[in-house]
């Protein structure tokens, strides 16, 4: 072996002299462009340490040519890595005083957003917020709400039923199509003792898709048990919420309508924020209805949210309650759809809501 030959061994001990001075250096932040100039250079330590490949032997230079390579990867990524730029390494002056800049934060789901809202409202007059399952029995959802065995809601193209055993009392188990079934559940979580002031808000699931309807929507359901609710009760507390979230002069309109659980049953409207109910929106009331200005909005002054009515008797007697003695009065509908009708909004596909467009999502 000549006298100026390098063996492996004492490439290896300069290769580790190279990534002890290049731990060393970061350690100490040097700016990635010291580093570069210092370690990949054409004078740098990496180019001095490949000289040496013409001072070994032949049987060992492809080994060496390895070692370089991978040395050389492992400098060019430590450097990379390194997170002082050379404009960093200067001293400048910095104003502890300025402002920091806020993270970038979010905000709540619009729909989550109107469920609070809804939430506060009925709280100021005394319901309580409940929760009840959104998989349910079909006794709860069904059966115990008046609804014979063949009754459309029940049938498979309108509800969602989990395969699931059958129980011999409750039925099979279903997705809650309304939010209705926490009806008879809060009674009897009061052991059938009134009074009943109840919200609850929650998920249903129905198997329709369109611009008004999606599988999965919200609900919230209104309940009041005691001795002498009427209609009055129920009219005023609807004015209520109507003014309360859509603001001062709005009205709630009942209408004659058929719901199994309810006796009688109502659909409610709203009377329409742009045009104030009127349908029009000009006020030459002495002019002719056909030369007026029609609200698109609304085309009729009201708008249908939902549906309400007396609690029926039966569910009272599922629930544990004297009809006799006690009364109540329920409401609900969607949250999607009382909130796209707020002034402003102008929404008319409810399927934006669950759309995961950030675009859409961060005008609320």
């Amino acid at each position: 072996m000549k006298a100026n030959m390098i063996t492996i061994a004492e490439l290896k001990q300069k290769i580790a002299e190279i990534k002890s001075q290049l731990e060393a250096d970061l350690i100490q932040n040097l700016a990635k462009e010291e580093l570069r100039i210092k370690f990949l250079a054409k004078k740098g330590l990496f180019n001095e340490l490949a000289k040496i490949i013409s001072q070994v032997k032949p049987s060992d230079k492809k080994e060496t040519g390895q070692l370089l390579n991978e040395v050389k990867t492992e400098i060019t990524e430590s450097i990379e890595k390194s997170t002082k730029s050379s404009s960093d390494s200067k001293n400048k002056w910095v104003d502890l005083t300025a402002p920091g800049i806020k993270p970038k934060t979010g905000h709540m789901h619009p729909v989550s957003q109107a469920m609070e809202e809804i939430t506060q409202i009925f709280e100021r007059i005394g319901f309580s917020r409940s929760r009840y399952p959104e998989v349910d029995w079909d006794w709860y959802v069904f059966e115990s709400l008046n609804m014979p065995k063949n009754h459309p809601a029940r049938d498979e193209w309108e509800t969602f039923f989990i395969d699931a055993p059958t129980d011999k009392k409750m039925g099979k188990v279903v997705l809650t199509t309304h939010t209705s079934n926490g009806q008879v559940r809060e009674m009897e979580r009061l052991e059938s003792k009134p009074p009943i002031r109840m919200i609850n808000i929650a998920r249903c699931y129905r198997r329709q898709q369109d611009a008004t309807h999606t599988q999965m929507f919200h609900q919230f359901e209104g309940l009041v048990i005691d001795k002498g609710i009427n209609i009055q009760n129920l009219k005023g507390t609807l004015d209520y919420f109507a003014e309360q979230f859509y603001g001062p002069g709005t009205k709630s309109r009942i209408r004659p309508f058929h719901f199994q659980f309810t006796e009688p049953s109502l659909e409610v409207d709203f009377s329409c924020h742009i045009c104030h109910g009127t349908g029009f929106l000009d006020d030459k009331t002495e002019t002719p209805e056909d030369q007026r200005q029609k609200c698109k909005f609304c085309k009729s002054g009201w708008h249908e949210v939902g549906g309400a009515g007396m609690v029926h008797p039966n569910v009272l007697k599922a629930g544990g309650f004297n009809p006799d003695i006690y009364t109540g009065f329920a409401f609900g509908w969607g949250v999607e759809r009382t909130y796209t009708l707020k002034e402003g909004l102008n929404i008319d596909d409810i399927r934006l809501l669950y759309s995961g467009d950030l675009r859409f999502l961060e005008q609320f």
